[in-house]
């Protein structure tokens, strides 16, 4: 049986080489000497080993103790080897599988190999390092096959407990964009509604610069034509918001003024007026600076004097040089004073007033600015021809002012394209009904068809 003799070996001499933990051989023969024969070599490789003198036996040691590998003689009485180790099989087909064969029996070995799945057959007589190979082999394979399952099975908990992590993430990202995205309506919202608080503000401000002057609306009809006529010339919403504020307080250098000069043309300064007038834009460029939302505007105040020839003032600024926003203020600012006697002492006709605008076009003022300007001009006067005067109690939310409502002095109280919600419908019927006036506003004929039929909010009058 045994050809070659191994030395005797502690135990722990040598291990297989990537297994954890000492191995375990079970050895099957109904013979004892063949028995104590590989339990000398196993022992001398550290190999652990459990022995049967039958295959039932061997069954019984199976069910009672882990075992890494078995080695089965085939001749043995009750069952035979490959009866057995397809036995061993069917309890734990991950254990190692070895036949002993000492008969040239090739029948039942492929019965062996086919039914019992064996890993290798050897004959007797073996010989020890041939063995001690096979075996070794044998279990080191079988080691990587328990930590590749093992590895396996770690990477699929590992995976799915990615996918777990990932839905939760992102759940958790889709219900933070919710969230940010709503902080950023909000944000949205408050920044408009300051904004708006803002603007009405300077709104407010040009209403009481109006009021220690004679050219009542005439901030407000320049800011309405500088705002259209940037938006049209696709100026950036930003601008367009400066060239609007601009437009509504270009005139506050002049706020200064004695009231002799505010009640009289241009036309009619004296020569030291005009030195005082030629300052003004400087002064309000001033007044503005300390306000960082107003540095934009404060450049238009600033520029608003100035002609794309280079001939205009503070600075003699010559075409492109001129911000776009002031060369459009400057243009709407002109047209309006001739339009109702600012800068002479008679009013003239909106063809006389188109003609001085366009006479001025490369001297003056900008020619696209001009061009789309007296466009704008045409298209308003067009569109205020639908304007419907109506009484206070007429008036429903929604509506839209179409003129300026103005106080006794002259100051704006509500500018032209103010929309009315239902608390200031109910300020303003409550006014007409308490003073006793009959109270008439412009408003859009747009408007008054889409509220037509609506009923009116009730009005509380103080006692």
């Amino acid at each position: 049986m045994t050809t070659t003799a191994l030395p005797e070996e502690s135990p722990t001499t040598e291990r297989v080489e990537g297994l954890h933990g000492e191995p375990t051989v079970l050895t099957v023969d109904d013979e004892p000497s063949v028995l104590s024969a590989l339990r000398r070599v196993f022992r001398a490789q550290g190999i652990k080993t459990l022995q049967a003198t039958s295959a039932a036996d061997g069954l019984v040691l199976l069910k009672g103790q882990r075992v890494d590998l078995v080695i089965s003689d085939m001749r043995m009485p009750g069952m035979d080897g490959a009866h057995f180790l397809e036995q061993v099989k069917a309890h734990d087909a991950s254990i190692v599988r070895i036949l002993l064969t000492g008969y040239a029996d090739m029948s039942s070995t492929i019965e062996a190999i086919n039914k019992g799945a064996i890993h290798r057959y050897i004959a007797k007589p073996w010989d020890d390092q041939d063995l001690v190979l096979v075996v070794r082999e044998a279990l080191s394979r079988r080691d990587l096959e328990r930590q590749n399952a093992a590895l396996t099975q770690l990477t699929q908990r590992q995976n799915e407990q990615l996918q777990e992590a990932n839905q939760t993430l992102e759940s958790r990202v889709t219900a933070r964009t919710a969230e940010l995205q709503q902080l950023n309506g909000m944000l949205d919202a408050a920044y408009e509604d300051l904004d708006n608080t803002f603007v009405h503000a300077v709104n407010v401000f040009a209403s009481l610069l109006e009021m220690r002057g004679s050219r009542t609306g005439h901030a407000r009809r320049v800011a309405d034509l500088s705002k259209e006529t940037a938006r049209r010339l696709r100026l950036p919403d930003k601008e367009v918001r400066d060239v609007y504020l601009a437009a509504l307080v270009h005139d506050i250098g002049t706020i200064g003024f004695p009231d002799a000069m505010l009640s009289k043309p241009v036309s009619a300064y004296t020569a030291d007026e005009h030195q005082r007038y030629r300052r003004h834009t400087i002064e309000g460029e001033t007044a503005l600076m300390a306000l960082p939302q107003l540095q934009g505007v404060a450049r238009i105040v600033r520029q608003h004097h100035e002609r794309v020839d280079g001939k205009g003032f503070p600075d003699g600024l010559v075409g492109t040089a001129i911000a776009m926003g002031a060369r459009i203020v400057a243009a709407a600012s002109d047209l309006d004073e001739l339009a109702h006697g600012a800068l002479g002492e008679h009013h003239l006709s909106v063809e006389r007033t188109h003609a001085m605008l366009s006479g001025g076009v490369d001297t003056h003022y900008d020619r696209a600015v001009v061009d789309t300007l007296l466009q704008v001009a045409i298209d308003m006067a067009a569109a205020a021809k639908d304007d419907v005067q109506i009484e206070a109690h007429q008036l429903r939310p929604g509506m839209v002012l179409a003129r300026a409502v103005l106080s006794s002095k002259g100051a704006t109280l509500l500018a032209a394209g103010y929309v009315f919600d239902e608390r200031v419908v109910k300020q303003v019927t409550a006014f007409a009904s308490r003073e006793g006036v009959r109270l008439t506003l412009w408003v859009k004929g747009d408007a008054v068809a889409a509220n037509a039929g609506q009923p009116a909010p009730p009005v509380t009058v103080p006692a």
